[in-house]
């Protein structure tokens, strides 16, 4: 049997390379002549880098950075294995779990870091940038990340302003002179699962803006200034991006890269499997079976995760799947409508969740021979 191992991370237990392995290993206990392909895969939230860069047998690149409130801070992103493609986390640097409860201010919140992590991918030669956006605190529209790399948003005095959302509303012009001459050849892919323009009711700043500690005088304020900053952008570029479909996401930073930058968006999982060759994969290898999961396994699974992105495939190609989880419970009729063969959870008794995420490897191994055992049987 040829089987294609192809999972999400377990969140906060095990990331998606070690679920694969544990699986694996599972696949062998039964059947040691088995023929197992490891595709450690991502929906573009967090833990995709992490992922992608398994998945290609990358590296990790540590990088001077500063947090979303300027502190000079360590972060790491990676690089594919072929060196071309860089994978960058827009939280490893502005996002939301770097701040306590207290220090969250969208008025004060910077991408600067994020934008610094390009800067040092650049000077590296790289020139394809994969951006996931998720888990921001920052309600900037990505000024920060622009200011790092060379742009400059100046004042009625022709002064530059400051790093933070709160000083959007004191931009009049836009200068690109010294933007760094390496962004010529760049292009960036940006993960992308929200649908929220950048402005109005449904937009960046009344969406997501008091979860990262905005009031609701804070929001109309974001809102008015970002507003004002797409106004600008339309006048001096002559290219609107107030309700761009996704604009809003990242507090206006999607809509921004698309206006500043040789970008576009991509929902997550159609991001990733583009970017592991996923289909040219399943059309030059003949897999009986694939076998993928993720920590969670619900009705909101189907909504664009990866066990919903591998069902599509799997039903596309016509290969059973069966999804593992550290739980699986609710309604799971469009997973079965996608393609999905079975699921099932990875515990065997009663535990709690703690005692689940710490023994997930041997419990994914446990119950991926069990099934195997199964499959074994039926085929004799």
């Amino acid at each position: 049997m040829k089987v294609l191992i192809a999972p999400d991370s377990f969140k906060g237990s095990s990331d998606a390379l070690t679920v694969a392995h544990a699986m694996q290993n599972g696949i062998l206990k039964v059947d040691s002549k088995s023929e197992t392909v490891i595709l450690p895969m991502a929906d573009g939230g967090e833990g995709t880098m992490i992922n992608l860069v398994q998945a290609t047998n990358g590296t990790v690149v540590t990088a001077n950075s500063v947090d979303p409130l300027g502190r000079q801070m360590e972060s790491k992103y990676g690089i594919s294995g072929d060196g071309k493609t860089a994978i960058i986390e827009l939280a490893t640097s502005s996002g939301i779990d770097l701040l306590n409860a207290e220090e969250l201010n969208p008025l004060k919140t910077t991408t600067y870091g994020t934008g610094m992590l390009i800067k040092d991918a650049l000077e590296r030669n790289i020139k394809h940038f994969i951006i996931c956006l998720g888990g921001s605190a920052t309600n900037d529209a990505g000024v920060g990340l622009l200011q790092a790399l060379g742009f400059r948003f100046l004042d009625k005095n022709g002064l530059d302003i400051n790093l933070g959302g709160q000083y959007i509303k004191d931009i009049v012009t836009i200068d690109d002179s010294n933007v760094m001459s390496l962004m010529k050849e760049a292009n960036f892919e940006i993960a992308c699962d929200v649908t929220n323009p950048l402005i109005g009711t449904n937009g960046a700043s009344y969406i997501f803006g008091p979860q990262k500690g905005a009031s609701v005088e804070v929001v109309k304020i974001l809102d008015n200034a970002i507003e004002q900053f797409a106004n600008i952008i339309e006048q001096q570029k002559n290219l609107s991006i107030h309700q761009i479909e996704g604009a809003g996401a990242a507090g206006g930073t999607a809509g921004t890269m698309l206006a500043f930058l040789n970008a576009n968006l991509k929902r997550g999982i159609e991001l990733v499997i583009d970017f592991v060759e996923l289909n040219e994969m399943l059309k030059q290898e003949n897999f009986d079976l694939i076998i993928t999961g993720e920590g969670k396994i619900d009705g909101q699974t189907a909504g664009g995760k990866v066990i919903s992105g591998m069902c599509q495939k799997a039903h596309e190609y016509g290969i059973p799947i069966i999804a593992l989880g550290g739980s699986v419970e609710g309604n799971l009729s469009e997973l079965y409508n996608q393609g999905l063969t079975a699921a099932y959870s990875i515990t065997n008794g009663p535990m709690n969740l703690e005692e689940a995420m710490q023994n997930s490897s041997c419990l994914i191994e446990q119950q991926t021979e069990q099934i195997f055992r199964t499959i074994k049987m039926i085929n004799k």
